[in-house]
């Protein structure tokens, strides 16, 4: 396993997309089934569509640069609680083929911990409307883990993600620690899926025309794809951020590291943790 480096460069000019509803039972617990009851699928369990939360040259609230692997503001021109969530992820980086103004490939490259963090409002015009509200308001970690194949049986298949908050002096289980397989679409059946909506996605509902997206971007070299948030637990799926906290999201690699090497790691007791990529977010 190698770590990669990437350019900040690179971050500032790639697209950033997220996929909704590729973790079974996340958008029911967030509140967000009502957004797609319109949107078709080829299963009940199949993603709902891909999210732009990043657009390079966008005049909309999307071109704002969101990502940071320290901190997230807090909506300030709310007049009521914000309803702000971390949704725990993978995010992975892809390089992207065309032909013809279409894309018929993306290669990954490197995969990092990630939090997708989103104001659940109700009734919002695009899904794109949660989830950038200017500078600090993702999460990314600083370390990538090269990957190079995303079939089954790649590097990325013993990771698992594990997510904690921090309030008061407590720490608490944020996320269910879920294996990165159990993603709903996962390997070719996932980069197929990508590629796909990335061509045919239209304007519809709470979903946006993609081709137009990358058209807008001026056809990205690179793209980062975050893969979907895992289930929360009964905390997370009721507590809401609020200044002060703090977020910790771990992409570990389960085979060579135990659920006690996280907490180890997390009450400061041990300084690293072996191939993994570590995200640790206050709330401003």
């Amino acid at each position: 396993m190698r770590y990669y480096s990437v350019d900040q460069n690179v971050l500032h000019n790639l697209v950033g997309f997220g996929i909704a509803g590729n973790f079974a039972g996340h958008l029911e617990q967030a509140g967000e089934t009502p957004d797609f009851v319109n949107v078709e699928t080829a299963t009940e369990n199949s993603p709902k569509g891909l999210f732009p939360f990043f657009v390079p040259n966008s005049s909309r609230q999307t071109g704002t640069y969101p990502m940071s692997s320290s901190e997230i503001v807090y909506p300030k021109n709310l007049t009521e609680d914000a309803h702000l969530q971390a949704e725990p992820e993978v995010c992975v980086l892809f390089e992207v083929e065309y032909q013809d103004a279409l894309v018929v490939n993306i290669q990954p490259q490197a995969f990092a911990a990630f939090n997708d963090c989103s104001i659940r409002k109700p009734g919002a015009r695009k899904i794109s409307d949660k989830k950038n509200w200017g500078e600090a308001t993702k999460g990314l970690s600083e370390t990538f883990i090269e990957l190079t194949s995303f079939d089954s049986g790649c590097d990325l298949d013993s990771f698992r993600i594990a997510s904690f908050l921090k309030r008061d002096g407590a720490i608490h289980t944020y996320g269910q620690d879920s294996q990165v397989t159990s993603y709903s679409y996962f390997h070719r059946k996932l980069q197929d899926w990508i590629v796909d909506k990335l061509n045919t996605q239209e304007d519809f509902g709470p979903l946006e025309n993609l081709h137009q997206v990358l058209q807008q971007a001026n056809c990205p070299q690179q793209i980062m794809v975050s893969l979907g948030a895992t289930r929360y637990t009964e905390f997370g799926e009721t507590v809401f951020l609020q200044p002060g906290d703090e977020v910790y999201i771990y992409v570990y690699d389960a085979a060579k590291n135990s659920e006690h090497d996280i907490e180890s790691h997390l009450n400061g007791h041990i300084d690293t943790l072996i191939n993994s990529s570590i995200l640790h977010q206050r709330i401003v």
